[in-house]
C-alpha cells in the first residue's frame, strides 16, 4: 500500500516535471516563430480580435461591480473611523495592484483560455493539426503563437479599461450615493498613486496574459481521447490558468513591492 502510494506521488511529479518541459518548449517555439516568416499578420489580428474585442463585455462588467462593491464596502468601513475621504485612493490602489490584473485575468482565462483550447482540440482530435504539418504548414507558427501574443498584449489594455471603470464607477457612487466630495475623492487618488502602480499592474497583466495564452494552446494542441477528452482539457486550462495567476500575482506583489 504505501510502496503504490510512492509511486503515484512520484508518477505526478514526473508528470508535473514533463507539463513544465512541454510549456517551456511550445513557448521557446513560438518565440522563434514569431520572428520567422511567413509572418502571419492576419491571424495575428484575428486572435487581438478574439481576445481584446471577444472578452471586453466580461472585463468591463466585472471591473463596473467590482468597483461599485469595493467603493461601498471602503465607504462603509472607513465611516466609523471618520476617514471616508481615503475611500478614492483605496479603490485606485487596491484595483491597479491586484483586483484589476487578477479580475481580468481570471474573466479572460474562463472566456478565450477555455475557447483556446476547445478550438485546438477538436482540430487535434479531428487530426486538423497533423494535416496542417503534412501541407508544410507548422501548426505553432499558425496556431500557438498568435494566441499566445494576443492574450499576452490584450491582457494589459484590458486591465487598464477594467481599472478606468472600476474607479469611475466608484467615484459615481461615492458622490452621487454616499454624498462624497468629488474634489477630495480625485485629489487622494492623484496624491497616493504613482507611475510605478501603472507598471507593475501591466507586468502583472501581461504576465497572467502569457499564461492564459500558454496553458490555453497546450492544453488543446495536446488534447486526446475524443469529445470527452477536449472537455477535460478545457476544465484543465481554466483551473491550471487560475490557480497559476493566483501563485503567480503572490510572486510578483512580494517581488515588486519589496523593490
Amino acid at each position: 500500500m504505501l510502496k503504490r502510494g510512492i509511486e503515484r506521488v512520484g508518477e505526478k511529479v514526473i508528470g508535473a516535471i514533463e507539463e513544465i518541459g512541454q510549456l517551456a518548449t511550445m513557448l521557446f517555439s513560438a518565440l522563434v516563430w514569431m520572428f520567422r516568416p511567413p509572418f502571419r499578420v492576419r491571424v495575428v489580428f484575428q486572435s487581438f480580435e478574439s481576445v481584446g474585442v471577444g472578452s471586453l463585455f466580461i472585463v468591463l462588467l466585472t471591473g463596473l461591480f467590482a468597483g461599485l462593491v469595493l467603493a461601498y464596502q471602503s465607504d462603509m468601513a472607513f465611516r466609523m473611523f471618520n476617514a471616508e475621504t481615503l475611500v478614492g485612493a483605496t479603490v485606485a490602489i487596491s484595483l491597479l495592484r491586484e483586483l484589476g490584473p487578477v479580475f481580468t485575468g481570471l474573466m479572460v482565462a474562463g472566456r478565450t483560455g477555455s475557447a483556446m483550447t476547445t478550438e485546438l482540440g477538436t482540430m487535434r482530435v479531428t487530426e486538423q493539426i497533423d494535416a496542417m504539418a503534412v501541407m508544410a504548414v507548422n501548426p505553432v507558427q499558425y496556431l500557438v503563437m498568435p494566441r499566445i501574443l494576443a492574450t499576452t498584449l490584450m491582457v494589459p489594455v484590458l486591465n487598464m479599461l477594467f481599472n478606468f471603470v472600476g474607479i469611475g464607477a466608484a467615484y459615481l457612487l461615492s458622490v452621487e450615493v454616499m454624498n462624497s466630495d468629488p474634489g477630495i475623492f480625485l485629489h487622494h487618488i492623484t496624491r497616493f498613486i504613482t507611475a510605478q502602480d501603472f507598471l507593475f499592474s501591466t507586468i502583472k497583466a501581461a504576465s497572467f496574459g502569457l499564461i492564459i495564452g500558454l496553458v490555453g494552446c497546450y492544453k488543446g494542441f495536446y488534447a486526446s481521447g475524443g469529445a470527452k477528452g477536449v472537455g477535460e482539457a478545457t476544465t484543465s486550462s481554466v483551473v491550471t490558468s487560475s490557480i497559476s495567476i493566483l501563485l503567480v500575482d503572490y510572486a510578483l506583489t512580494v517581488s515588486m513591492w519589496s523593490l
